[in-house]
């Protein structure tokens, strides 16, 4: 059974439908690339995907440590190549970790930064689409 559902809305637009849940989104090329930028483009998706993993991996992580990452934000930036293919070359995911985090020990640190750069998209990415992940 499919997992999500796109249909091609004329004017590089598109609409995407989580068969699931029903929630649906749309994407545009972006401004740089003929289109109208009025929402993700595909590969503002796939930078928030990573984002997005990373934290849920994390989550579980912080879940088994009797950790709590509530109101943790990441802030993540694309970056694509200006020679050859348009494609991703560098996303950059960096963490801000809310205030209760301060009394984790270095060792947990490290875990849940290792969990982040082992979630299933950082590990589906090609390897020449540079990872770049911080914590603050």
């Amino acid at each position: 059974m499919p997992t999500v559902h796109t249909q091609y809305l004329g004017q590089l637009r598109t609409q995407a439908q989580h068969l699931q849940s029903g929630q649906t989104l749309i994407t545009d090329a972006p401004t740089d690339n003929h289109g109208r930028g009025e929402a993700f483009s595909p590969t503002d998706l796939l930078s928030a995907s990573l984002g997005s993993c990373m934290l849920t991996i994390m989550g579980i992580k912080a879940q088994q440590l009797g950790l709590d990452l509530t109101g943790t934000e990441v802030d993540i930036t694309k970056e694509m190549t200006t020679d050859g293919p348009r494609r991703v070359r560098r996303i950059t995911v960096a963490f801000r970790l809310p205030a209760a985090a301060a009394t984790f020990s270095d060792h947990d640190r490290t875990v849940l930064l290792r969990a982040a750069q082992t979630c299933p998209v950082a590990l589906s990415l090609h390897p020449d689409v540079e990872q770049v992940v911080t914590f603050g």
